[in-house]
């Protein structure tokens, strides 16, 4: 077992290095409803010759969710009418083979208000023409795929229980989409070294590096002493074929963006990893906030250092 640095110890560490921020803004987004929140949101993509944020939209007492898409528009983010409806929380997007990938979590809860889940997967040239093609196994959130530049495809895992604790994070390679399989993502061996074992983490997106190594954005989290909830930016790189890995790093708190409202008051110290753009050495990162809003912030790109490493 590798050494595993506890959070605290990660984020004495992200504080003590003095970390740049060059610019931090909410994000407006509109035509949600004046009692919806806006969150955990994605990155800017490109879908039907505009750019595109998905993202989180529910009430501030409910957890259920739907996903809102949001075109660029003066002033902000406007909900595009009349596109395809999908419950789901936190959803993410990647590009394969020109397609475009999107998921999201889905939550089902029953008579007594127990919640079971899993990550669905959707595929098409663009929003408007999604088709759901793979259920990931029940309670397993954060799944995420990305195309290597080989065409292989890395997929990243997060099981809980028996395997995974609160959550860590597994990988596979698969040659293409067709070999995804329950059995695959559930077989998928852990990286080892990331989380203290009452802490966990998740993958929340992946960055192909120009020398083959894996940039992946994601979360680690805790509970304090009363229950509250701490979520912080993280980011490592992975060798998809070795399974080789850097040390994870923290690389944004809350207390990097604006101060806003929380959902709950254990929710205060969230900051969930949406998805992020890279140029000239810097990075922006999309993020949802205290599970009510979304916010982007520009630091120093986190995957340059180890991009010029051969």
């Amino acid at each position: 077992m590798e050494h595993v640095t506890e959070c605290l110890d990660l984020l004495e560490r992200y504080k003590a290095g003095h970390p740049a921020v060059y610019h931090v803004e909410k994000l407006n987004f509109r035509g949600a409803g004046a009692k919806k929140d806006v969150y955990n949101c994605t990155a800017p993509f490109y879908d039907d010759g505009r750019w595109v944020i998905a993202a989180r939209v529910e009430a501030r007492d409910s957890e259920r969710a739907h996903v809102g898409f949001f075109e660029e528009a003066e002033g902000g983010w406007q909900l595009i009418s009349r596109m395809p409806f999908f419950p789901l929380q936190d959803p993410f997007v990647a590009q394969i083979g020109g397609t475009l990938l999107f998921g999201g979590v889905w939550v089902e809860y029953d008579a007594d208000g127990h919640a079971a889940w899993k990550t669905l997967l959707y595929r098409g040239k663009s929003i408007r023409s999604l088709n759901l093609f793979f259920e990931g196994p029940i309670g397993m959130k954060d799944l995420r795929l990305a195309q290597l530049p080989n065409g292989l495809i890395l997929v990243l895992t997060r099981p809980q229980g028996t395997k995974g604790g609160r959550g860590k994070i597994g990988y596979v390679v698969l040659a293409s989409l067709s070999e995804l399989s329950i059995e695959k993502v559930e077989c998928a061996p852990l990286l080892e070294g990331h989380f203290a074992e009452e802490e966990w983490g998740g993958a929340n997106e992946i960055h192909p590096l120009k020398n083959g190594l894996a940039g992946i954005l994601g979360h680690i989290a805790r509970f304090d002493d009363r229950g509250g909830r701490h979520y912080y930016s993280m980011a490592f790189t992975l060798d998809p074929f070795t399974g080789r890995h850097s040390p994870v790093e923290i690389i944004a708190t809350r207390d990097d963006f604006i101060e806003g409202p929380a959902k709950r008051p254990d929710l205060q110290d969230v900051v969930f990893t949406g998805g992020a753009t890279r140029s000239n050495g810097r990075m922006t990162l999309y993020a949802g906030t205290s599970d009510t809003e979304a916010q982007r912030i520009v630091i120093d790109d986190p995957f340059a250092k180890f991009e010029r490493i051969n």
